[in-house]
């Protein structure tokens, strides 16, 4: 068996751009091959498409029966990619800045001048796990226990310097949710997150129908049942059950379809890379709560997940507004390819077409703005972009690029490049941007250019 396009539950509805015949067999035998290969009990996977499901596949059996996108399994660190979207929301509600030491919230916490941004980001340098046995196998502790077991010893790094994966953290931002909230981080993650998402499946023990966690031997085709616990206190890093229905809702969001829980503006700066994890030329990193992988000129963002028993991962890709996920119960066995192999078939068989172009009516005064203008004797094009932004970049690209949004004032603010939240102001003979003077013909003498223009002179003259 076992693939299904359209209809899987919760608040997505059938796909009318499902995936064809031949895409669809394609990414089965591409699941197939990780589930046999890699001698996993059993798995889902899915394909998201502009917040639709576009293809479902399922391979092995849960309880003799092959699992359905309403199976339950453990999502494992893909739980606080929900801590941190309610982080931003206390965030975008006024009620912290990313830039408060996070000890003005948790007054008992080690390292309280590490910031907000820097646990959600794992820079603020504490360990990774907590002082406790094997904490994903044993039954957690209360948050006061924990608290108190930390201590300046668990700071590993100076915060910010590197980056370093940190469960604690996460502990840590469930107690300033539960804090700031007044109620239990999950019942804030619950009502602020997944209800109005229609992620009903998503709960913080197993409900049937359910996957149990296994391990395989590495020699023999024997499995070994794995334990399952309340996390207490780590409980935001890694506690959450949930189905590829639910997963399908939570890639459509980090794709950009935020239903109204977060500003998409939000979550657009989770998905900035606040660091990489993998050196010079990255191609993995990490922003405010989010995972971040780049592959064959994609921007993905998501999270991985793995707890014993159990690995999940998913990743959305914003610029193409597509979605894929995996849930599997196996503590090893997925191989890391899995989600950009799909994404690369749907891309092979199934490109997304260009949106058709339309004219679209302008102002006639921003009209006159366009056009070639000059930093010094450096040509930049100034171009109207659709939505009355701008867009002021160098002629032959690269360079100094920006876009511009209006604001009530009359001036415009850079959303993105060198001039990333700086002022334009437009005159009829030039441009000020934060102090630098772009004129019409290179150093116009007529317009206002700091230090003066004494004219262009030719070689030999003193």
């Amino acid at each position: 068996m076992n693939t299904v396009n359209g209809e899987v539950g919760g608040t997505l509805q059938a796909a009318q751009g499902r995936v064809g015949e031949a895409t669809g067999r394609a990414l089965l035998r591409r699941l197939a091959l990780d589930q046999a290969q890699g001698r996993v009990p059993s798995i889902v996977a899915a394909v998201v498409r502009d917040g639709r499901v576009a293809w479902f596949g399922a391979r092995g059996l849960v309880e003799g029966e092959p699992p359905s996108a309403r199976t339950q399994y453990r999502l494992g660190s893909i739980t606080k990619s929900l801590v941190a979207a309610v982080v931003m929301r206390l965030r975008d509600e006024g009620r912290l800045n990313l830039t408060d030491p996070i000890g003005r919230h948790l007054p008992e916490a080690p390292a309280g001048e590490v910031t907000v941004a820097q646990v959600l980001s794992h820079t603020g340098g504490l360990t990774a796990e907590p002082p406790t046995g094997w904490w994903e196998r044993t039954p957690g502790v209360p948050v006061a226990e924990l608290m108190a077991r930390l201590d300046g010893g668990h700071v590993k790094h100076r915060p910010g310097r590197r980056y370093h994966y940190s469960n604690v953290g996460y502990a840590l931002l469930g107690e300033l949710v539960a804090r700031l909230r007044g109620v239990p981080w999950l019942q804030a993650v619950r009502e602020e997150i997944l209800d109005p998402l229609g992620m009903r499946d998503t709960t913080e023990r197993p409900r049937v129908p359910h996957a149990t966690g296994y391990a395989v031997h590495p020699y023999a085709d024997v499995l070994l049942p794995e334990p399952e616990h309340d996390a207490g206190a780590m409980a935001p890093a890694g506690q959450l059950w949930s189905s590829a229905a639910d997963l399908a809702r939570w890639a459509a969001f980090c794709a950009g379809d935020t239903g109204g829980v977060l500003a998409a503006e939000t979550v657009a700066e989770m998905r900035e890379p606040a660091t990489v994890d993998d050196g010079d030329v990255w191609s993995g990193g990490y922003g405010l709560g989010l995972q971040l992988l780049r592959h064959a000129g994609r921007r993905l963002a998501g999270h991985t997940g793995s707890m014993p028993g159990f690995l999940a991962t998913v990743w959305a890709d914003p610029a193409e507004r597509v979605g894929v996920l995996y849930l599997a119960n196996t503590t090893a066995g997925v191989s890391r390819s899995l989600l950009v192999d799909l994404l690369d078939i749907v891309q092979e068989y199934e490109p997304r077409l260009p949106e058709e172009w339309r004219p679209s009516a302008v102002d006639p005064g921003l009209l006159a703005m366009t056009g070639l203008w000059h930093w010094g004797p450096t040509p930049y094009t100034l171009r109207l972009l659709p939505g009355g932004w701008l867009s002021l970049a160098p002629v032959g690209g690269g360079g100094r690029a920006s876009r511009f949004v209006p604001r009530d004032d009359g001036t415009w603010l850079g959303l993105d490049g060198y001039y990333a939240g700086e002022t334009l102001r437009l005159a009829a003979d030039h441009l000020d941007l934060n102090t630098f003077i772009f004129t019409r013909a290179p150093y116009d003498a007529d317009a206002p250019v700091p230090g003066g223009v004494a004219g262009w002179r030719t070689s030999g003259e003193g």
